[in-house]
């Protein structure tokens, strides 16, 4: 159950109605939890800005990023999202499940990622040199560990968002993952 409401377009600033056409534009609507962001004046645009922003972790990389994140933080909402996501990225059902978990053993390189990033969300930053290391090894650089942790942030302020707000997932609910 929602604890607050999903705001219409109505309801924003004139600034954030700029933003809801962009998005019904962009993706065809405005997700709930985008809308929700629009409840203050300037946090919608910003976290537009932060998840638009130039980074190295693109593509498929950045939905192994948000699934992992979002596997880790429990955010249904996130998790339907990138399920669907990460399928348009040509994941199929079993890699999407796979990289939830932490691993995408179909892929050296992604797996060094989604190790890495699991570990960073459960030990809160805290990696053992073994994890670096093997993602460094797997063909990553420097900048792709500031990418990838800017890109942990950048999620995990989503998933939190949801955790606390709780507003309707539009998005068909992700597969449980079994353990």
């Amino acid at each position: 159950m929602s604890r607050i409401n999903v705001p219409t377009r109505d309801d924003v600033s004139p600034a954030n109605q700029a933003l809801f056409d962009n998005l019904k534009k962009g993706v065809g609507m405005v997700p709930n939890l985008y809308a929700t962001f629009a409840h203050s004046e300037h946090a919608l645009g910003s976290y537009l800005a932060l998840q638009n922003a130039k980074n190295s972790i693109t593509g498929k990389a950045r939905e192994v990023v948000n699934l992992v994140v979002s596997q880790v933080n429990g955010c249904e909402y996130c998790l339907a999202a990138h399920t669907m996501v990460g399928k348009m990225s040509g994941f199929t059902d079993a890699q999407v499940l796979e990289i939830r978990g932490g691993r995408a053993s179909f892929d050296p390189k992604l797996d060094a990622l989604a190790q890495l990033v699991k570990a960073m969300v459960v030990q809160r930053g805290k990696v053992g040199d073994a994890l670096l290391d093997a993602f460094l090894a797997a063909g990553w650089t420097k900048e792709n560990l500031v990418d990838v942790v800017v890109t942990v942030g950048d999620k995990t302020i989503s998933n939190y968002l949801h955790s606390v707000t709780k507003v309707p997932v539009d998005f068909p609910a992700a597969p449980a993952l079994v353990a």
